[in-house]
């Protein structure tokens, strides 16, 4: 490797290596960039998955079968046999035992290192059987030479980018990355106080420690990261995430937005409050106050309003948008499918026309007339309120003067499609504000770390008239009984949804599909009767269908002419139909923990008590996975949004509330939410001061752990 000057923080790794330009990059180092292996500080940063102790050898007769081992040993006999298949068959001996090591795939050179007679090093994981103890591919090298000191990295990787190069790699970009403390002085005493009095390590020793541990340290603390040098590193990076949530908050108050300050008296708002076929409850009066409070000021609102399924928020974002219409600007709200956009649509079509506000709509599906009429109506300001799905961020859509903008489900949309939302303002270098709404509840701990440069706004409270949904986990064994429960509901009148996870079949998910659901319902419920005598219809409606035939079986079902919708999950979200009371959902060990807890939410919206039946299967397998297991086990025991989304945390960790959010980029590679609470919060408590006293050391740090990362936090 050629002598290299020091790295600067924006070196490539692929020239932190060699020292080439660019243009003349091997496949292993565009593998490099590949990995976004970019700088130093990334390869310091690229923990192995796993060791491998190469530091000493064992006897043959020493090892359990399934363990792994490495022993020096004399080729004894090598072969090329052809069946079953071509392989090569070298036999080797310890002096304790003899083993066979296979290879199907090898080549001359390979062949010629294994020679009789030759004395190898090999390691790999001994198998016992009729044969005696084999090994499958094992590597293997000469014997002789010093035994490593450490335990051997393997490193996450992709094709084209061997260990052997990732490692020396690794190493060139750790000697040359910058690993000077960036905490204030005297700030590690609390960081120790903080993770129990262990002992502290400095970066560097940390890092040097991960990437080359000795083989006496325990693995489960490498692998379960409770070892003092992973604690090290979880404290910068969470410290690195809290420094640029911080940066953003305060880089927002200083922008400006339309001051949007509610009228007293004879307003839309109270006109709308007024019309309203129900009151509010306290929840919504909290949280609605707090809006107003913040649309009032000339710092953009940035806020998330979190509520569990049916807590009532499209009400309250109809007041909020009312208090920007008063104020005589307009307001958008943006939904991720269409189903639901016309869902927002029609409630608040019905609550604010015939209070004189004009409202477009705005999809990717429309017919071109109708379209250039909204873009005229929204270009024009006539339009107050637009609702539509994406199709309102697209550049031909010009605002008069967009003021609040409200995105719903938030975490299914990505980064750029929220900014170019914010950016559809173009007056006076203002921004709108920006309210976003999830019925997905934020555990504590994500809204510390994720989402802390957001304002959190929760509905804690259901609307009077919901009633309880009992929730049953069912084996598909039981169909039958299923189906008859579904004939019952149906001659009292009521609805029912059953949920598919496929539209057609799949080599990879042996699932029914909704087709196949539809077809075998129909023939099962043939002769069935409503109440009122009329025979049964049954819908099906999945994402590949037309717009307009998708919104004539939602019509229909919502009217009540259909009794049973068979779907996939384009109903998760949005679907308001009160008579509906029971829901079974199809394969439910396949589907996440807060989807399940979304699709439940279309039943219990009436007076009827309401069922959902999780019917799972377990194929050829006896027993149900244990992550799958805790889902069912969760959905039976509660139907509180928070406990749901506190166990989804544990389950499947932060990705399912995030989404989009950092538009894919895990902001958080080595903390733990779940178990690093107390780094956390050290974390939270030094950002603002490191922040204000040495802001150079805080940009230092935020810049060699998140890069131009950081800027996906902001959206």
């Amino acid at each position: 490797m050629p002598k290299m000057p020091r790295a600067t923080a924006d070196n490539t790794a692929a020239t932190a290596v060699t020292g080439r330009a660019a243009d003349a990059l091997s496949p292993a180092q565009k593998a490099l960039e590949k990995l976004g292996l970019k700088r130093d500080i990334d390869l310091a940063l690229h923990l192995p998955l796993r060791y491998e102790d190469e530091t000493r050898i064992v006897k043959l007769d020493e090892v359990r079968e399934g363990q792994q081992a490495q022993i020096e040993a004399v080729v004894t006999h090598q072969e090329v046999t052809f069946r079953p298949r071509r392989q090569l068959i070298v036999t080797v001996h310890d002096g304790s035992d003899t083993c066979t090591l296979r290879f199907f795939s090898f080549y001359g050179s390979q062949q010629k290192a294994l020679a009789v007679g030759n004395r190898i090093r090999v390691r790999g994981e001994v198998k016992g059987g009729f044969l005696g103890r084999t090994m499958l591919h094992p590597s293997f090298k000469a014997a002789g030479g010093n035994l490593p000191t450490a335990l051997t990295p393997i490193y996450p990787t992709v094709a084209g980018l061997p260990q052997p190069y990732l490692r020396k790699a690794v190493l060139a970009g750790l000697a040359r990355s910058d690993l000077s403390d960036t905490f204030a002085p005297g700030d590690l005493e609390v960081l120790h106080k903080g993770i129990g009095h262990q002992p502290l390590w400095t970066l560097r020793d940390a890092l040097s420690f991960l990437h080359h541990p000795t083989p006496d340290v325990s693995l489960d603390t490498l692998m379960d990261h409770s070892h003092p040098a992973w604690q090290r590193l979880k404290a910068e990076e969470l410290l690195a995430q809290q420094i640029s949530q911080l940066q953003s908050r305060r880089e927002r108050a200083a922008l400006r937005a339309p001051t949007l300050q509610a009228v007293v008296g004879g307003t839309l708002h109270t006109r709308l409050l007024a019309a309203l076929p129900f009151g509010l409850t306290q929840a919504q009066q909290r949280v609605g106050a707090e809006i107003a409070k913040d649309m009032a000021r000339t710092i953009p609102m940035h806020r998330l309003l979190q509520g569990d399924v049916g807590a009532g928020k499209t009400v309250v974002a109809a007041l909020a948008a009312a208090i920007c219409m008063d104020a005589g600007w307009q307001c958008a709200l943006m939904a991720p499918t269409e189903i639901l956009a016309e869902q927002h649509f029609r409630k608040l079509l019905g609550w604010l026309e015939p209070l004189g506000i004009t409202t477009a709509w705005l999809t990717g599906t429309q017919k071109t007339k109708e379209r250039r009429a909204m873009l005229a109506l929204i270009e024009s300001g006539e339009a107050q309120l637009v609702v539509g799905t994406h199709a309102i961020i697209q550049d031909k859509v010009k605002f008069k003067n967009l003021a609040l903008a409200i995105i719903d489900e938030q975490h299914r949309f990505g980064v750029a499609q929220r900014l170019a939302l914010r950016n559809k303002l173009h007056h006076e270098e203002m921004e709108p504000h920006l309210l976003m709404m999830t019925a997905t509840p934020i555990p504590r701990t994500l809204a510390m770390s994720y989402y802390a440069d957001l304002d959190v706004a929760t509905l804690d409270e259901l609307p009077p008239g919901r009633t309880p949904i009992v929730t049953k986990v069912v084996s598909d064994h039981r169909r039958d009984e299923v189906i008859e429960r579904i004939r019952g509901q149906i001659a009292q009148g009521r609805q029912v949804y059953w949920v598919c996870p496929l539209i057609e079949e799949s080599e990879a998910l042996d699932l029914t599909n909704a087709t196949q659901t539809h077809a075998d319902l129909a023939e099962a419920l043939q002769g069935a009767t409503r109440a009122d005598g009329q025979p049964v219809l049954i819908g099906l409606l999945h994402s590949r269908m037309h717009a307009d035939d998708k919104k004539a079986v939602m019509g229909a079902f919502t009217a009540g002419l259909m009794s049973v919708l068979v779907s996939t999950t384009v109903i998760e979200v949005g679907v308001d139909v009160p008579n509906a009371s029971l829901m079974v959902i199809e394969h439910a060990e396949r589907f996440g923990l807060s989807q399940l807890h979304q699709l439940r939410g279309r039943v219990g919206r009436g007076a009827a008590a309401s069922a959902c039946v999780l019917l799972y299967s377990t194929g050829d397998a006896p027993r149900l996975g244990e992550a799958a297991r805790e889902r069912l086990k969760a959905m039976a025991e509660t139907n509180d949004g928070f406990e749901i989304a506190r166990r989804d945390l544990e389950i499947r960790g932060p990705g399912e509330f995030l989404g989009a959010r950092q538009s894919g980029e895990a902001m958080l590679r080595f903390a733990d939410l779940a178990t690093d609470t107390a780094l956390l919060e050290w974390a939270r408590a030094e950002a603002p001061m490191l922040l204000d006293r040495y802001p150079h050391l805080a940009q230092k740090h935020v810049a060699r752990w998140l890069g131009g990362k950081a800027e996906y936090l902001k959206a």
